[in-house]
């Protein structure tokens, strides 16, 4: 039989929020955790995504921990590559390496509510902890669309995140289908050698220059003889990020000197009227996320490419059919359709207290006190949780406060002694949600006049943060005790006071 093993805290994933939790665990002294991880290697979406042209589109210093900067970045927008093999330099440093399970993909987690813990099954064995944080990742589960026909087409189709590197490309007819951040980097990267490509585009996306270059060898030498300067410049590139929240948080028109330089950059290499027209948005630039590239509007411009501009509605054989009647005959199809964001497979894993899984506890809409903790679901976390995404900064930063968080509430729970458990009030999830979508409504992803993955099937925002990274670090510093019950194994203690901070194990053994 399987080995069962009991653990303090349950990481679930090991991307940059997996193996940060790891890492901050490590650095509070707790050494009794493990890391699953379905695949066979970290890495989360930087494993998963390695399509041809796979790059972040934020600048590599600031997409890195603060704790584990890289003086050694190659370019000031780093590739996949370049990502994955820092997130494996970090497993190393940090001595992560014992603590993952690889190959245990979380099948269900049951709440024990006598035991006060977590029944994990996984696929390689059953685990229990006290405490379980899912890293899981928005980005981490493939969705390609119900598209009629799709299951009969005769040739290879896959998604960008499960990119078949042994299927040759080169004179074949590809089709791809979605004009999102993978997609972006695609079509360029493949343009040259296959035959022909049709991008089936629903909806054109706002693409501004991508001004990457090489960091030159006297720039790394500097950054490694002089820390300091390697965190000047993460600093530069956060506050610049922080200054340009406001336009897309409170005063949405005050983008358009950027949709301005967004038309600029088409017009320079899109000369066909009418393909820029089909490529022109009719939404306020920031409504959808800013793409950055200096190579797909040249790409679209070539003479072995096509853009449809209209959703793919059927297959029919080896015949694609969009929604405006156009059909194209391919060999290949590749979907860069995004991911379940909004409804993560994850959710449907996860039973809570009151025995209702968290995609039901979730089903009008994800919601949880500051993007870490669901009502009816105690002693678990989410890291990069509802309404914790940027739509113009690094998640890294977004990550490390939630970990800040985290870390408040081990201590927490640490201080309280015990089997002990933190359920978090309805009444404080549902102020917090409140408060941050009355903000939403003014940001341009609300009014900027478009429908983007970062909306859910009832057309909240349940994604994005709207607000300042360092608003949200403050927001995240320390566990407030009077927004949960504490939960003891055979009764339940009130919350403190507000404002009061739980005494010390040695202050209680002397009352």
């Amino acid at each position: 039989m399987a080995k069962h093993e009991h653990v303090r805290v349950a990481v679930i994933g090991s991307g940059f929020g997996g193996l940060g939790a790891a890492v901050r665990l490590r650095r509070e002294g707790i050494t009794d955790f493990v890391v699953l991880e379905r695949a066979d290697s970290v890495g989360g979406t930087w494993r998963d995504n390695s399509y041809p042209g796979c790059a972040c589109d934020v600048p590599s210093h600031l997409y890195s921990f603060s704790f584990a900067p890289n003086p050694d970045w190659p370019r000031t927008f780093s590739g996949q590559r370049h990502i994955r093999a820092y997130l494996e330099h970090v497993t190393d440093t940090f001595g992560i390496r014992p603590h993952l399970r690889l190959g245990h993909e979380v099948l269900r987690m049951e709440w024990d509510a006598e035991q006060l813990r977590w029944e994990i099954e996984t696929s390689r064995g059953s685990f229990s902890a006290e405490v379980v944080v899912s890293a899981t990742g928005p980005l981490s589960d493939p969705k390609i669309p119900d598209v009629p026909g799709l299951a009969d087409f005769p040739g290879k189709v896959f998604h960008s995140a499960r990119w078949d590197h042994d299927y040759a490309l080169a004179g074949k007819r590809v089709a791809v289908v979605g004009t999102g951040a993978s997609a972006i980097q695609i079509v360029p990267a493949i343009q040259p050698e296959v035959g022909k490509l049709t991008l089936f585009q629903r909806t054109p996306p706002w693409v501004m220059r991508r001004m990457d270059r090489e960091i030159s060898g006297a720039e790394r030498w500097l950054h490694r003889a002089v820390p300091a300067t390697g965190t000047l410049r993460r600093g530069l590139l956060w506050g610049i990020r922080e200054l340009q929240v406001s336009a897309f948080t409170k005063r949405p028109n005050e983008l358009g000197l950027v949709e301005r330089l967004a038309r600029a950059n088409m017009a320079k290499a899109i000369k066909d009227p009418v393909l820029r027209a089909k490529l022109t948005p009719s939404y306020r630039i920031g409504c959808k996320r800013i793409l950055l590239s200096s190579t797909y509007y040249p790409a679209l411009a070539q003479p072995n490419v096509d853009v449809v501009a209209s959703g793919l509605r059927e297959v029919r054989g080896s015949t694609l059919v969009a929604a405006d009647g156009t059909e194209t005959e391919v060999d290949a199809i590749v979907f860069g359709t995004g991911f379940h964001v909004t409804d993560m497979p994850i959710a449907e894993r996860v039973v809570g207290a009151d025995g209702r899984t968290l995609a039901e506890a979730w089903k009008g809409g994800m919601e949880a006190l500051r993007g870490a903790t669901a009502a009816g679901f105690p002693n678990f976390m989410t890291v990069i949780g509802p309404n914790t995404g940027l739509g113009n900064s690094s998640m890294i930063l977004m990550i490390e406060s939630q970990l800040n968080y985290m870390a408040d509430y081990l201590r927490q729970l640490t201080l309280l002694g015990g089997r002990t458990a933190l359920a978090v009030r309805p009444s404080a999830v549902g102020a917090w949600n409140r408060k941050v979508q009355a903000r939403m409504e003014r940001t341009v992803w609300k009014a900027g006049g478009c429908d983007s993955w970062y909306l859910d099937a009832n057309g909240r925002n349940t994604t994005l943060w709207p607000g300042t990274t360092g608003e949200f670090r403050r927001e995240t510093r320390q566990v407030d005790l009077t927004e949960y019950e504490v939960i003891r194994a055979a009764r339940t203690v009130p919350a403190p006071a507000a404002g009061t901070r739980t005494p010390s194990r040695k202050k209680e053994a002397a009352k």
